[in-house]
């Protein structure tokens, strides 16, 4: 294990340094063996500085504990799940095809019809600049999700 130190020389140069431990530190410097990474000062000692101490995050007391991850933790993901359920029932889904196929609907090329997929999005900004009403979806596809 291995600590680090914020230090400090004689003319006000902050660097940091990493010793064996405090004792490293001491014979160290008491040994001038330590010097300024700017300008090689060995009149070097430990700067002011915080522990980093990382405690355990703690849920925010608004977020619900659920019994399952199957279920949704709030309001907002119930809506998503809905809108997902909704998307996939009534429109078809034509993957990487997404972009030809709604420019063929569009164009009278394709029968019309709901369908959803992936497009890069500068692909999905042409699009909306050629007047194809598309609109981004807040979910992946199914088999993009774990």
């Amino acid at each position: 294990m291995m600590i680090r130190y914020a230090l400090s020389c004689s003319r006000g140069h902050g660097f940091d340094s990493w010793f064996r431990d405090a004792a490293a530190f001491d014979a160290l410097a008491a040994a001038g063996q330590i010097a300024c990474a700017i300008c090689g000062d060995t009149a070097v000692g430990k700067s002011p500085m915080a522990p980093a101490v990382a405690a355990a995050p703690t849920p925010p007391a608004s977020t619900p504990v659920r019994a399952s991850l199957s279920e949704p933790a709030s309001q907002m993901e119930k809506a998503l799940a809905d809108l997902r359920r909704q998307v996939e029932a009534n429109s078809e889904y034509v993957g990487m095809n997404f972009v030809a196929e709604a420019r063929a609907i569009h164009d009278g090329e394709r029968p019309e019809r709901s369908i959803y997929g992936e497009a890069r999005p500068e692909e999905a900004r042409k699009l909306l600049e050629d007047g194809v009403p598309v609109a981004a979806l807040p979910f992946l596809p199914g088999r993009k999700t774990n």
